[in-house]
């Protein structure tokens, strides 16, 4: 199985012969680069391009984040799963069906947000009713009424406010969220969030990279020069399944813990080491747990479905074949 890699501490990464040499402290800790497809650096990491040659000679690709836990870059090896064709295909798709594979990608963040919702509906947590209720008699009809880009993303901000207002009922109270703050995060759940979705959106890109589509086009989110947008596109409905579901696990578990595993400075909160390292671990067994997949009628991972997403992508850019992102409920 292939494996990720995290370097939480300073320190410096070289080659050394056909290994990996991580060196922190005047001491070397050596990373077999069998098996290993991707390194996450969340800190100051020294590198050079020896380095990177082997890196890419391995196919390995490397994500950077900066001092805030946010995502700064990736290195991966030259393209090798290039396809004129799809490329093509894939703009001419942007330049004609846009508005319906955006319309499809906010149905799918909608669904997940309402069965992560109904969970807790079930167990005694009537209070979120509204949004389900709400999700259940209006978004779909607006979703579907929408006649341009910026219409659907404003029913998909809608839904997520919405979803954040329910935080309160379903997290404890040092938890709670006054807003959605990003750079940087100004209290432990807007952390926790900023790390979980910045993990996951570059799980998205090596997950692109190993199919044929092109990053920069994308559907939901306009194209733009200093990002992938097409993984801001593939990651939106994994989101409430993965990051949110392992959020709420670890804090209403009490595993993560306010006073223990964050630093609060005057003006943003952060996971310390030891919380990052618990939200890792508890991000990778999410992404790596079994369900079964109903069309395929065998187990797959969550890792799998994101992958499989790409693919639908591809059979209705190619095939003009119905785009329907992931379903928790479903299971495919």
């Amino acid at each position: 199985m292939a494996k990720t890699k995290y370097i939480n501490s300073m320190g410096e990464l070289t080659r050394k012969d056909n290994s990996l040499c991580f060196r922190k402290n005047g001491r070397n800790i050596y990373i077999p680069v069998e098996g290993v497809n991707e390194i996450y650096c969340l800190n100051e990491i020294s590198i050079n391009t020896k380095l990177l040659d082997f890196i890419g000679r391995n196919n390995i690709i490397i994500h950077f984040f900066n001092y805030f836990e946010g995502y700064s870059g990736t290195f991966y090896p030259k393209d090798k799963y290039n396809s004129g064709k799809l490329i093509v295909k894939q703009v001419k798709a942007f330049e004609e069906n846009r508005i319906n594979i955006a319309k499809s990608i906010v149905s799918g963040i909608g669904r997940n947000i309402y069965e992560v919702l109904y969970h807790y509906y079930k167990h005694d947590k009537k209070e979120v009713k509204g949004t389900i209720d709400w999700i259940k008699k209006e978004f779909y009809s607006r979703v579907d009424e929408a006649t341009n880009i910026k219409e659907v993303m404003a029913v998909e901000g809608e839904v997520w406010q919405r979803f954040y207002s329910e935080f309160k009922v379903i997290l404890p109270e040092e938890f709670m969220m006054n807003k959605r703050c990003k750079r940087p995060p100004d209290n432990p759940i807007n952390a926790l969030i900023s790390f979980g979705n910045s993990l996951l959106y570059t799980k998205t890109i090596a997950t692109i990279y190993k199919t044929h589509l092109d990053q920069r086009i994308s559907f939901l989110h306009e194209p733009s020069e200093g990002r992938f947008s097409l993984s801001l596109d593939i990651s939106e409905v994994f989101k409430p399944v993965i990051v949110y579901k392992t959020i709420f696990e670890l804090v209403n578990r009490k595993i993560l813990k306010v006073e223990k595993h964050f630093d609060k400075k005057v003006n943003y909160c952060l996971l310390n080491e030891e919380g990052r390292n618990i939200f890792i671990k508890a991000f990778e067994e999410k992404l790596d747990s079994v369900f079964v997949q109903p069309k395929l009628k065998r187990r797959i991972t969550y890792k799998t479905a994101m992958k499989l997403d790409c693919y639908k992508l591809i059979k209705f850019i190619m095939e003009d074949k119905e785009f329907i992102p992931f379903s928790l409920k479903e299971k495919c």
